[in-house]
């Protein structure tokens, strides 16, 4: 009789082991719904705020100029974006005039940008006494200690 009530002890609490082994939530209200529905409520996890996805965007968009600008250049991604630069051309041939640097003011090429007229490449005599460039005010003054007719 001992032995048979253990064997029925141990049947029942085996039963109620497995009674919840298979057990299944809302099954027919879960069959019901749409996929989305159920997308909305089941959502786990840490998602990303609107300003940090805001923010990648921005430096996505930011890195791409960059590597754009140094891979193709700065001049055709800003084009209306325009330079000026005469006044280091009238620094440079100043200071070629005051070291006596013949080389430097009679035959250096520099690429003149002055923002109104295109771009082009000039001596420091020619800025100093050629009447197109003379009639712009770039402000390049001749040079008397250097003579160009021998460079």
């Amino acid at each position: 009789m001992f032995f048979q009530k253990q064997m029925e002890f141990l049947l029942g609490s085996i039963c109620l082991i497995n009674k919840n082994i298979f057990k299944q939530n809302n099954t027919l209200i879960s069959m019901n719904r749409k996929r989305s529905d159920n997308l909305l409520n089941d959502i786990r996890g840490q998602g990303l705020s609107v300003n940090a996805i805001i923010l990648i965007v921005l430096g996505i968009a930011v890195l791409v100029v960059l590597i754009l600008g140094f891979t193709i250049g700065w001049g055709s991604i800003l084009p209306f974006v325009k330079t000026n630069n005469v006044q280091n051309i009238v620094t440079m041939c100043e200071t070629a005039c005051t070291t006596g640097a013949q080389y430097d003011y009679c035959s250096t090429k520099r690429m003149v940008n002055d923002g109104a007229n295109k771009g082009f490449e000039s001596t420091c005599v020619e800025l100093s006494s050629n009447e197109t460039y003379v009639g712009r005010n770039y402000g390049v003054s001749s040079c008397p200690q250097i003579d160009c007719s021998s460079a």
